[in-house]
């Protein structure tokens, strides 16, 4: 097994995958072949079928059962070279809608994060439409501040793209960038290295809980409500979805739904 799977990281390394997801192909890989060998299945179908339906019974996402599919996929096809194709579908998706939060419920959160770094690493997540990985990989090259542009470099899908900044956070920004490098991270530890997305992941926590918000929601949020918003104030779907970084549009008409201004002009029956 050691073999295999030092063989699938340097594969996975050579392909330029992202840390993330070569940890987790790795993790499946090993799970899947733990699996076949504890079972003694020896036929390949039959082994990925009873390992994937193993996930479903222990109640695991469709999210998490279509990625453990693709690191098996990738095993046999590019890692043992077999020329028989998987033909499996994946799981369906669960169709939820994102947790959305108001411009007050953001402002709450804001105001209850006390650790300045924290509050302005929070408040561009908002702002600009980030990922929790995208706010601590910020570079001081990566911001334009004169010109209100913030450049997010290699992002998900080692894509790079442009969104927003707003005037409101142009004097944090030069502060907390004052006497740093180009290349310096903007929101960089005591030690000068990068934070953890899970140190920010926290912080924003506690801030919610400060906040007394109910709402089920995560950093990632803020990014739902920045799109949110936009289509809200009559921002264009395309530029949405170039300011997210969607490949897709049908991954930004998501937010259509929520904003549908018809569905909100209805009122109750019950008056």
């Amino acid at each position: 097994m050691d073999k295999i799977l030092e063989k699938t990281d340097r594969l996975l390394r050579l392909r330029n995958y992202s840390p993330k997801t070569r940890k987790a192909y790795l993790l499946y890989i090993k799970d899947y072949i733990t699996f076949s060998k504890k079972n003694r299945i020896k036929d390949k179908r039959k082994a990925i079928e009873e390992f994937l339906l193993d996930k479903h019974k222990r109640k695991q996402s469709p999210q998490t059962i279509n990625l453990a599919l693709n690191a098996v996929k990738f095993l046999y096809a590019e890692v043992l070279k077999d020329p028989q194709k998987i033909d499996l579908k994946f799981a369906k998706r669960n169709k939820k809608l994102p947790v959305v939060l108001s411009r007050e419920e953001i402002e709450k959160i804001i105001n209850a994060t006390d650790n300045v770094k924290y509050r302005l690493m929070i408040s561009l997540g908002y702002a600009c439409g980030l990922r929790v990985s995208e706010v601590i990989n910020l570079r001081v090259v990566d911001l334009d501040i004169d010109e209100l542009i913030v450049h997010i470099k290699e992002a998900k899908g080692k894509k790079d793209r442009i969104s927003v900044l707003p005037e409101r956070l142009q004097n944090d920004l030069r502060n907390i960038i004052a006497g740093k490098n180009a290349n310096d991270f903007v929101f960089g530890s005591n030690r000068g290295d990068k934070l953890t997305t899970t140190s920010l992941q926290k912080m924003f926590r506690k801030s919610l809980i400060k906040a007394q918000i109910k709402k089920p929601a995560t950093f990632h949020s803020l990014r739902h409500s920045f799109a949110t918003h936009l289509l809200e104030n009559g921002t264009d779907m395309r530029y949405v979805q170039e300011l997210l970084g969607h490949t897709n549009i049908r991954t930004t008409q998501i937010y259509a739904k929520i904003t549908n201004p018809k569905l909100k002009n209805i009122k109750s029956p019950l008056q």
